[in-house]
């Protein structure tokens, strides 16, 4: 991976909330059912939040950030005190062409992101065309 790859590694343009809390939750060596049971929540819902499925209410992420040893700002945004990237936290091990294949894909990911808000914006150009041309 290049330098600039590290830094944005669970930045909000190439992670989710969800990447950011599993990989605090791995940094912090705590298990998903240990989580949730010290957060009071079913497995379910600590799985669907990594997942992306769902979102945590306020009081659960203050919660989040103080048990994982993490700012609630970098949880929401990547940004501030959060855990170092894989290869930063001593996952260096990884092969080239394991490297390799996980840069491919988080490039991918951004690719496909970017993809998807201009296909967001281009729908709702075309909504606003066609209720012109009705009304």
């Amino acid at each position: 991976m290049q330098p600039n790859e590290l830094e944005s590694w669970y930045s909000e343009e190439t992670a989710t909330f969800g990447d950011r809390l599993a990989g605090a939750r791995e940094a912090a060596g705590m298990e998903r059912r240990e989580l949730a049971r010290r957060l009071g929540i079913k497995l379910r819902t600590l799985t669907n939040w990594e997942e992306d499925l769902a979102e945590p209410r306020a009081n659960k992420l203050q919660m989040l950030a103080g048990l994982l040893n993490v700012s609630l700002s970098w949880l929401l945004t990547g940004q501030g005190e959060g855990v170092a990237a894989p290869d930063e936290a001593g996952a260096g091990g990884l092969g080239q062409d394991m490297q390799k294949v996980l840069s491919d894909i988080r490039q991918l990911k951004v690719e496909m992101l970017h993809g998807a808000d201009r296909l967001g914006r281009l729908e709702k150009t075309l909504r606003s065309l066609i209720r012109e041309e009705q009304g």
